[in-house]
């Protein structure tokens, strides 16, 4: 509330000006964001109050919005209620979380031919406050599939500073692996070791399809072939053909995606020679290498890098394959 007051001019009427709005805070995933570090020691995320508004009617200045800036594929939980508000699932799309009061009205507002000295003004609206749980979702870049005991959890383990369970018997990972992977000139990719896929995995079959939705988000598949061991149920090329099937049943989109097709276990007897012969039967090129060994593991980061990277100038984002189902929302 003000009055202008100057020299000869004892009653210039009502000129109090309007407040600003308050701050919105707003959460957008960022590239080059990766994990959720710096939220995790500050508690309040407080966007700048609205400025106060003056005389001559002269309106305050809005305040400024708070940025959140978050790792793709963090999920916004309200705490209190449990909904999830929104899935960051994009780059660069920015979300309202928290909105900022709307200013005051000053008693210039009020001013009439009937009320030409008005005292009112209006007090600005509170902001909205709310506390919220933030998930971060990796998207894993390469999606490791293959038979139960093909050597996913080994080579992950090679590749990566993960600590998989490791054991001479099938099913050893009950739930996908994270690990990301370092090369040369600061580059970095995340894989993910999906548990072992058996024939009839889309149907509920083994561990079930609960995984397979696990690689909708990958850019690529690594499909990890077994070619030198003699106790595995079928054949590398069944092996392979028994994998592929799946992807395809369970989703086509899924089945598309870039394939990178890696023969495990070359240094076993016979290993190189089946590696050949998958690569002449499929009609695609095989990549050999020997996890525990260490062969062929930097050819191997070099090829995956180049597809990731290819996928990434291509999709600028991620696609997410197949459709939405709730647990992904």
């Amino acid at each position: 509330m003000s009055f202008r007051r100057e020299k000869f001019e004892p009653k210039g009427g009502p000129d109090g000006g309007d407040g600003g709005h308050g701050g919105t805070v707003i959460a957008i995933a960022t590239p080059g964001v990766d994990t959720l570090l710096d939220f995790a020691g500050r508690h309040h995320w407080i966007a700048e109050n609205g400025a106060p508004g003056m005389g001559k009617k002269m309106s305050g200045k809005d305040g400024e919005d708070l940025i959140l800036r978050l790792p793709l594929g963090t999920l916004l939980y309200d705490r209190d209620t449990g909904v999830l508000i929104k899935d960051l699932a994009e780059l660069n799309v920015s979300v309202p979380i928290a909105e900022g009061g709307r200013g005051g009205k000053g008693n210039a507002r009020f001013t009439s031919s009937t009320h030409q000295a008005p005292r009112e003004f209006e007090e600005g609206a509170p902001a909205q406050e709310r506390w919220l749980r933030l998930e971060l979702k990796l998207f894993a870049d390469v999606g490791i599939v293959g038979l139960p005991n093909a050597g996913k959890s080994t080579l992950l383990s090679r590749l990566s500073r993960a600590k998989p369970k490791i054991a001479d018997y099938p099913f050893t990972t009950l739930e996908p692996q994270l690990g990301i992977v370092e090369l040369s000139d600061h580059r970095r990719m995340v894989l993910a070791d999906i548990p072992g896929l058996i024939e009839g995995a889309h149907e509920g079959a083994g561990l079930g399809d609960a995984f397979l939705r696990h690689i909708e988000r990958t850019r690529v598949i690594l499909h990890l072939v077994d070619v030198g061991s003699d106790t595995q149920p079928m054949s590398p090329i069944e092996a392979y053909r028994t994998i592929r099937n799946e992807l395809t049943k369970y989703s086509p989109v899924l089945a598309e995606k870039d394939e990178l097709v890696v023969a495990n276990k070359i240094d076993l007897t016979g290993g190189a020679e089946a590696a050949t012969e998958l690569a002449q039967t499929i009609g695609k090129d095989v990549l050999p290498i020997s996890a525990v060994a260490g062969k062929g593991l930097v050819a191997l980061g070099e090829r995956l890098w180049q597809l990731v990277h290819d996928a990434k100038k291509s999709d600028h984002g991620i696609e997410v394959a197949g459709e939405t189902r709730p647990a992904e929302r």
